[in-house]
């Protein structure tokens, strides 16, 4: 008979909302090697079970029926991300995914490289040698300029791209691991909610004008995500609010991984001399003096080990949550119906069962040969199964691209002193930006 699961023992009402809250990388790191396969524990008063076994995480994944997304989640995200993609269910999940799916297939991505480039391009322009910069708010913007152009359809002038990047801080801080948010009713006020509402309200008014902009401005042939849209929306299969959910999940999730998985990538590259020249020595020998094309990306092995790499040691999001619909048994544990099931890639990634020398920076772990010892799911920074993120393959071309145009040109160095610390939302960001200093080639 299945038996319930080993794990820290917790407070009264808070249960270990506490310790989670005050850093939830290393508690998760904690349990993972403290208690194995399965951990449980409390959020306040909502049984969680942590599963850190690749095989149960691919279970859990490939069945999204048996697991779908928490109702928890949906409550705290629903006033911001609506019933988009990232956290509809059931049939209007299907009906929005085969529905956008043409803005992100394969066969569209190769025409996206030179605008990818020029968007790069326009963030280099206005560097040059010595000039200081906040890595993370750059690679922001750049991200948000390419969305915007390849799904929406639109260009964002620069205050409009300021005015999103601002709305980011009192949005996401709304999400940081909060005990006092674990134990408490959702109606019951709390410290941020006006700043978060007013974020909200300015993030909404810029959707509305994209969206108005797109409507006047969109034809039959194009393709981005936002047109697919307003066309289902003519045929009367799209209300004004899933147009809205979808633009707004596009316009924040569309970016955010992106620019952190190159925040970090930039920041690792500065802290490891030997596997930045390996990258501009396979920058020279592959692109040269042109501009990368998509030929050139499918070549760049070494580039795409490295952004890999940054992801493993740094997965922007560092745990997925999910909810058994019904009572299962995942590595001989008993798990209750409704109880929360936390996929905590920040411990999985960094695990000393899956990889060797976990916390060290080594780009060569994802040779052929080295991955296909690992399990599937010791590594799953863009989730899996069904509800994989559906733009996976264009977050891999833009920071390709945008790593190889910049550091083509520039080498990036950091002017962070110290451990390098984070600041939990929804993904995860690094306390107090990525300052780094440029220096031309």
């Amino acid at each position: 008979m299945a038996t319930s699961p080993p794990g820290p023992r917790g407070e009264p009402l808070f249960g270990s909302s506490r310790k989670y809250a005050e850093n939830p990388f290393r508690f998760l790191a904690a349990c993972e090697r403290a208690y194995g396969d399965v951990v449980e524990f409390e959020l306040g008063t909502l049984p969680t079970y942590m599963l850190s076994n690749p095989e149960d995480i691919q279970t859990v994944l490939l069945d999204p029926d048996t697991y779908p997304k928490p109702e928890f989640q949906s409550d705290a995200l629903g006033d911001l991300l609506g019933e988009g993609l990232l956290l509809s269910e059931g049939d209007t999940w299907q009906r929005q995914r085969e529905l956008t799916s043409p803005a992100f297939a394969m066969s569209r991505l190769g025409s996206f490289t030179d605008r990818i480039v020029d968007h790069a391009d326009a963030m280099l322009s206005g560097w040059s040698e010595g000039t200081r910069i906040d890595v993370e708010q750059e690679m922001t913007a750049v991200t948000l300029d390419v969305i915007a152009d390849l799904m929406l359809g639109v260009e964002l002038d620069a205050n409009r791209i300021e005015t999103v990047r601002e709305s980011l801080d009192p949005l996401g801080a709304q999400f940081e691991p909060d005990p006092l948010s674990f134990a408490t009713p959702e109606w019951v006020p709390m410290p941020g909610d006006r700043e978060y509402q007013q974020a909200l309200a300015t993030l909404e008014g810029v959707v509305d004008d994209i969206i108005a902009t797109r409507r006047e401005s969109t034809s039959e042939g194009d393709m981005d995500m936002l047109s697919i849209l307003l066309r289902a929306q003519n045929r009367g299969e799209q209300s004004d609010q899933q147009l809205r959910d979808e633009v707004v999940t596009m316009l924040l999730a569309g970016h955010d991984t992106t620019a952190l998985t190159l925040t970090y990538t930039w920041h690792l590259l500065a802290q490891h001399p030997r596997v930045r020249e390996r990258v501009h020595e396979e920058l020279a020998t592959v692109i040269g003096d042109d501009r990368p094309t998509m030929d050139d990306v499918e070549e760049l092995e070494y580039v795409e080990w490295v952004i890999d790499e940054a992801m493993r040691l740094y997965p922007p999001v560092y745990t997925l949550f999910r909810e058994a619909a019904e009572p299962v048994e995942l590595s001989g544990y008993a798990v209750p119906e409704g109880a929360a099931l936390m996929l905590p890639q920040w411990a999985v990634h960094r695990s000393p069962r899956w990889w060797d020398d976990p916390d060290s920076f080594d780009p060569e772990r994802w040779r052929t040969d080295r991955v296909a010892e690992r399990p599937r799911f010791a590594y799953f920074p863009f989730g899996g199964g069904p509800r994989h993120c559906i733009g996976k393959h264009l977050a891999k071309l833009e920071a390709q691209l945008i790593l190889a145009r910049t550091a083509s040109q520039f080498e990036l160095a950091s002017r962070r002193s110290g451990r390098l610390e984070f600041r939990p939302s929804l993904t995860m960001h690094p306390k107090g930006g990525m300052p780094m200093t440029v220096h031309e080639r």
